[in-house]
């Protein structure tokens, strides 16, 4: 099995909180800037998305904290979608420090809306493999 695709991200000091750990909600941006980044790598943009009336949605979120991130610490977010049969997918992610370490994991479940009728598309699955340039980095 080949690695996931990956983005490095390194913490910033506005990121911290007063114990000076990354905030809690910013490793949602930044798992949210690795799946945005595959998808352009994947040869999707977002506003070919909007254009065609369609946009990625988050139905469900869980975030697994393992080790603090300070402010300099350089690290790395995975992301691997996981496909099923229906309307939604999975997607799982993967923090880490420089190390190797295991900072967060980041799961979650999503799904393609129709932005004009406001449901999820039947598949999504294949509507991603018909806009890809390189489909195998989603796993299709």
């Amino acid at each position: 099995m080949s690695e996931p695709f990956s983005v490095p991200v390194t913490v910033r000091g506005y990121e911290t909180d007063t114990q000076g750990h990354l905030n809690q909600s910013v490793y949602l941006n930044y798992a949210e800037h690795a799946r945005w980044s595959l998808l352009q790598a994947a040869g999707i943009r977002q506003a070919e998305l909007v254009a065609r009336g369609i946009g990625p949605v988050a139905l469900e979120t869980t975030i697994r904290f393992q080790r603090e991130l300070l402010a300099g610490d350089e690290t790395t977010v995975t992301c691997a979608f996981e496909w099923g049969e229906g309307k939604t997918f999975r997607i799982r992610q993967l923090i880490r420090k420089a190390d190797g370490t295991v900072a967060a994991e980041v799961e979650g479940v999503g799904g393609l809306m129709d932005l004009r009728e406001r449901r999820l598309v039947a598949d999504p699955r294949q509507r991603f493999k018909e806009l890809a340039v390189e489909p195998g980095l989603l796993g299709l």
